[in-house]
């Protein structure tokens, strides 16, 4: 940052502080404004999905809506551009079972590719599986492979599946391979995944989005209960992201709705547990990628700078073994 650009970026900040005391909410140009100033902080993305619908089937894909199309990293770059994403981890995108390997195997290659600046990859499994441990065998030889993910929100998803003995064998193995475990997950099935937690404790565990709270739910008070028995936990981190997918559309949500879920996530995991995630494109259900890179940081902007470097790229080195 050049010495003369400093008063023009002070006094924005200042006139939006300004504006949100009168106004209660920040509004999304303003935060826009704020993704948009320049920073020297990298970023690294460790929540990056791709998917090519000409390739691959993903049963959950809606018809039609912003996210019934493939999004490759033309369209991600396009997105992030001038944003200082200089890293980013592949979180795969629940494709159909008998494409996982097939999934697995083109991301290690990108992952190969240092022209995509893909530093790994969480790739689809199924830990309860029977043929989990011969899967978790070929994955782990690919490049890049840094962790599994199971999505368990989804409605065929019984509560209390996380804790089947085939599912915590198939969760205990992932530790003894030194890979990490992403946990996507209903916000009321937080009090069974603290057990699963507990029965693996030589596994590494990434919560996803928060645990999923309700942006619309004014208490939020189960899903911080929820949230503090899992951060009690020391193998489990947690990622600030995902939420605003909960929001009625894109836009229909206020600055006075994110930021109390944003503080209380970093507040009770600490700085060395949280790291940024963009959920790019299914952020785009409710904002622009730079509208929420824009909302984080400035709801983290009082915050000690070494902790906000943590969350934005330190943490995803250590977490994710990038270095």
């Amino acid at each position: 940052m050049h010495s003369n650009d400093a008063p023009s970026r002070m006094d924005r900040r200042s006139a939006v502080k300004t504006l949100a005391a009168a106004a209660g909410a920040i509004t999304l140009p303003n935060i826009q404004a704020l993704a948009d100033e320049k920073t020297t902080m990298p970023v690294i993305d460790t929540h990056q999905h791709l998917w090519d619908i000409e390739k691959f089937t993903l049963p959950w894909l809606p018809k039609d809506g912003p996210l019934a199309k493939s999004y490759g990293f033309a369209e991600y770059r396009k997105a992030t551009e001038g944003l200082n994403v200089v890293k980013t981890v592949y979180m795969e995108v629940d494709v159909a079972e008998n494409q996982q390997l097939a999934e697995a195997e083109l991301i290690s290659g990108y992952c190969s590719d240092p022209g995509t600046a893909m530093a790994g990859a969480v790739v689809s499994g199924r830990p309860a599986s029977p043929g989990f441990a011969d899967y978790v065998g070929k994955v782990e030889k690919l490049k890049g492979i840094r962790g599994i993910r199971q999505v368990l929100h989804v409605p065929s998803t019984p509560s209390g599946f996380c804790l089947e003995k085939p599912f915590v064998e198939g969760i205990r193995l992932l530790g003894k391979k030194g890979l990490s475990y992403d946990l996507c997950v209903k916000h009321t099935e937080l009090p069974n995944v603290a057990k699963l937690v507990q029965a693996c404790p030589d596994t590494s565990f990434i919560l996803d989005h928060c645990g999923n709270p309700d942006l619309k739910d004014p208490s939020q008070d189960p899903w911080k209960k929820n949230l503090e028995l899992v951060a009690k936990l020391p193998n489990v981190v947690v990622k600030v992201s995902g939420f605003l997918a909960s929001a009625p559309g894109f836009g229909q949500w206020k600055m006075e709705q994110a930021a109390p879920i944003i503080n209380h996530t970093l507040d009770t995991f600490g700085p060395d547990r949280v790291m940024f995630a963009g959920d790019w494109p299914v952020v785009l259900l409710a904002a622009t990628y730079a509208q929420w890179l824009g909302t984080v940081r400035q709801v983290v902007s009082e915050r000690p700078a070494d902790q906000q470097k943590k969350l934005f790229h330190d943490n995803a080195i250590r977490v994710y073994r990038l270095a």
